[in-house]
């Protein structure tokens, strides 16, 4: 579970916006007893909020070990879609129940133009409009972070298993 307390130190690392450093050029008094010698005032940083894609691939990786659920859609076990549409949910972003709904839903991106936070659609077969039985969240490379089979729990997994019948999908970029 290293990859949630990272997660969580990226959150809080993007969410600083604020540090002091001394004034240059500036007269300062002398500073009283226990002061530093430098006064300092705060600089704003640019602060670049998260994107919906960045917040939703990290907040899935904090539903590893999550049981799997034929039908589940909450935090006590998730079957594959329910997985995806409760970490979009989370985010304001109401998307449809099944993997093949989903699939249908989002606008296909090649596996280069996919950005973490999007999904990942298993077909049938080799055709990338053909059925759609299973789906994840893309977590870059070769990984994403899906809800595994009867037995299993969320997990971080690769996807190379499938070969050539995975295809990507967004609705945000």
């Amino acid at each position: 579970m290293a990859r949630n307390a990272l997660a969580r130190a990226t959150l809080a690392a993007a969410a600083a916006v604020a540090v002091s450093v001394p004034m240059a050029g500036v007269a300062q008094a002398a500073p009283t007893h226990g002061q530093h010698k430098a006064i300092h005032r705060p600089i704003r940083r640019r602060h670049h909020a998260l994107s919906f894609n960045q917040l939703a691939a990290t907040y899935v990786k904090s539903l590893e070990g999550i049981p799997y659920v034929w039908g589940g859609t909450s935090k006590s076990g998730f079957d594959c879609s329910g997985l995806s549409q409760y970490v979009y949910r989370h985010f304001g972003k109401h998307i449809q129940r099944t993997a093949d709904d989903q699939f249908l839903e989002f606008r296909p991106v090649s596996h280069a133009k996919a950005r973490p936070g999007d999904l990942v659609f298993f077909h049938v077969d080799s055709d990338p409009n053909s059925y759609v039985y299973h789906v994840g969240v893309y977590e870059g490379g070769e990984h994403m972070v899906a809800a595994t089979t009867s037995g299993g729990t969320v997990e971080w997994q690769s996807f190379t298993w499938a070969g050539d019948t995975v295809t990507f999908g967004t609705i945000t970029h």
